[in-house]
């Protein structure tokens, strides 16, 4: 009776150990960089729905965006939607030339690399090539831009 017994406590104790051990794997897990691409791509999407609010949405309120066209550094909600009102305005699309993503941890990425824009500018098409960093922080299980610093190639 008493073998019955520790066996029963062994297999309980390994079943637990077991069940800990998925849970923690299963929460917490290191990104793909599939998933951090991902996340460029809700951005874009966000650009072209043409609605600073859902732009800024994907920042986190202490974020620090220094944007492509303007020399101001925004670090809020206010100063954010104020820059993509501007920015909106010339109808921006797009798209990534070369990505370099490095995942930090479970809850930190950076995806840097060159994107080119065509956009519309007095009615007029133009195009600016820029050199980009995104950093992302998962947050409450939801990636946010934290930094943001995009700056126009310069021209040969």
């Amino acid at each position: 009776m008493r073998n019955k017994r520790l066996v029963r406590v062994g297999v309980a104790a390994g079943f637990a150990l077991t069940v800990a051990f998925t849970t923690s794997a299963e929460a917490t897990h290191e990104p793909s960089k599939r998933e951090i691409t991902a996340q460029f791509t809700k951005w874009n999407a966000a650009l072209a729905s043409h609605d600073p609010a859902k732009v800024a949405d994907l920042y986190a309120p202490d974020a620090v965006l220094l944007p492509t066209l303007s020399n101001v550094v925004r670090t809020d909600r206010a100063g954010l939607i104020d820059y993509f009102e501007e920015f909106l305005e010339k109808k921006p699309k797009s798209t990534l030339t070369q990505e370099i993503i490095t995942v930090l941890d479970d809850n930190t990425a950076i995806n840097t690399g060159v994107y080119h824009f065509d956009l519309t500018v007095d009615g007029h098409p133009s195009a600016v090539d820029a050199r980009y960093t995104f950093v992302y922080e998962k947050r409450h299980g939801r990636w946010l831009i934290t930094n943001h610093h995009s700056s126009a190639m310069p021209t040969p």
